[in-house]
């Protein structure tokens, strides 16, 4: 049986391998930055509006707590204020990432190719129309995020849950919000062998999952940090691919080339006259 600490840290080590191989092609590092960068400005955007606007939204949400000692009252909306901004950071990085990576899927399938060219013994490239790539891409990332909308609900009334809301459920919204951004990181490699759903990448996910949580939780903590993430989404995107060949079986040799054959035999010579 492996060792869960070294097994969390090799998951970890694959990030940091996902850096220093785009850090080793600058110009490929830098187009990969622009769509996350695009991304970044939009969401930090959104964000802004709503931390304008979170005290309002928490005093809306908290009518019962009008008659309360001040004390209690306050504490009870800023309890909201952060279980609510928990919340919408853990629906932006997943959405961050399967948006960035529609908006820059030729970009992000150049750095996967890279890397699978690098690391040897990849598959060849699936011949696959572009629009659908895309189309499938966007489809499989609205399922993401509904399912990750699904389960912030119960995340954030547990949030009003003292002590367990402040300190356990912020390190669940952060395993679970790495997994989910995982399983869109992996695509491109699962798609490059023929596993082009996201039950597979699930599956082969499950087999070891601190290796992939050691990748997953370093990941979504720093796509957390608005601009943090137009430098680290090229790497992640590397690492997702490494992360995919650790999960995988490797490919096949190719068989050996058949001889040729020669119509006629070998030559034959002629004997002594």
């Amino acid at each position: 049986m492996s060792n869960p600490l070294r097994e969390t840290f090799s998951g970890t080590g694959v990030l940091l391998r996902g850096f220093g191989m785009v850090l080793r092609r600058p110009r490929l590092f830098l187009l990969g930055a622009i769509p996350p960068l695009i991304t970044s400005i939009l969401f930090v955007i959104i964000l802004t509006v709503f931390l304008l606007n979170v005290d309002t939204l928490a005093a809306w949400l908290t009518p019962f707590a009008q008659g309360w000692d001040d004390t209690w009252r306050t504490a009870t909306r800023v309890a909201v204020s952060l279980a609510l901004t928990a919340v919408l950071l853990l629906v932006m990085v997943v959405g961050f990432t399967g948006l960035t990576l529609a908006l820059g899927f030729p970009l992000y399938d150049k750095i996967a190719e890279a890397v699978e060219d690098e690391l040897g013994d990849a598959p060849p490239a699936p011949d696959e129309p572009l629009v659908r790539s895309v189309a499938r891409a966007l489809r499989q990332a609205f399922s993401i995020i509904a399912l990750t909308l699904l389960v912030t609900v119960p995340l954030f009334f547990a949030g009003f849950i003292p002590l367990i809301g402040q300190s356990v459920i912020p390190v669940i919204a952060a395993l679970f919000g790495g997994w989910m951004l995982t399983i869109e990181l992996v695509g491109t490699a699962f798609d490059r062998r023929g596993l082009i759903r996201l039950r597979d990448r699930r599956r082969h996910m499950g087999t070891r999952r601190l290796h992939v949580l050691g990748f997953a939780v370093p990941t979504y903590l720093l796509l957390s940090i608005p601009f943090v993430a137009v430098v680290v989404f090229p790497a992640a995107t590397a690492g997702g691919t490494i992360l995919a060949r650790n999960l995988l079986p490797a490919a096949p040799p190719a068989p050996p080339a058949p001889a040729p054959h020669i119509e006629g035999g070998p030559p034959q010579w002629p004997g002594p006259a």
